[in-house]
């Protein structure tokens, strides 16, 4: 699947912004909302590593900041040899405002990656209509 290229850039300009002073391992994320709106995230570190911000959750919080409630497509850029999935919680938080078909792009700064849907990083997941049936 090609990577589409304004949301790689959108999440290059903001990687040299992540607080990493502990781990170094840098971490943007970029998510557009359902009118085509880019979004940013880069982590932010806390010597309390539990207060740690995630890249996802700040692109997130910008999205609904703005107004929108629907993420329709992520990417995730590292700059490790590795490409890195969202941890648990943030797969968690992108199945709470995506469809289950949403494409998640890993991406690192060599140009490696990969894409998946939010239902194959997170199979069998629980979400909001699990509640609506209660």
């Amino acid at each position: 699947m090609k990577i589409p290229q304004d949301m790689l850039a959108s999440a290059k300009a903001v990687l040299p912004h992540a607080y990493a002073p502990y781990s170094h391992y840098q971490v943007a994320a970029c998510v557009k909302s359902e009118s085509g709106q880019l979004f940013v995230g880069c982590n932010v570190e806390n010597a309390s590593y539990s207060m740690t911000l995630c890249a996802e959750s700040g692109a997130i919080s910008a999205l609904f900041a703005a107004g929108f409630k629907r993420v329709t497509e992520t990417l995730i850029l590292v700059s490790s040899k590795k490409l890195c999935a969202p941890c648990g919680a943030c797969r968690q938080r992108l199945l709470e405002c995506a469809n289950p078909a949403m494409i998640i792009h890993l991406c690192n700064t060599d140009g490696a990656h990969a894409s998946h849907t939010i239902n194959e990083l997170i199979p069998i997941a629980f979400g909001p209509q699990h509640l609506e049936q209660a």
